[in-house]
């Protein structure tokens, strides 16, 4: 069964990503949306709008004016602690610059 997190680590997580990461959330849709069917589409925006122990969810603009929704499993497999999310969405985001080509920051 899948994990779904409560109401306050959904707005906690999804807060910061969107008010502090929106870099991160282009990266992360654009480097995914080919998995999710529209490889031939260009991103220009995203937000990250749900996720749960399964993988995580950004809405992303594409260059058309049209929106699509991209999931990327997290890269440890299933997870079921608040804790956990950071550690994938730093997983994701680390993947999505090796499918870029683009060199990660660092972490803290």
């Amino acid at each position: 069964m899948i994990h779904r997190f409560d109401d306050a680590a959904l707005a906690g997580v999804l807060g910061h990503m969107n008010g502090d990461h929106g870099d991160d959330n282009l990266l992360i849709a654009r480097a995914f949306l080919p998995e999710n069917g529209r490889g031939d589409a260009v991103v220009t925006a995203a937000t990250m709008t749900g996720f749960d122990g399964a993988g995580g969810v950004w809405l992303a603009t594409l260059d058309d004016g049209s929106t699509v929704e991209v999931a990327a499993p997290w890269p440890s497999g299933l997870i079921s602690e608040r804790r956990e999310v950071r550690r994938e969405i730093v997983a994701l985001y680390d993947e999505a610059c090796r499918r870029l080509g683009i060199e990660p920051r660092p972490h803290a």
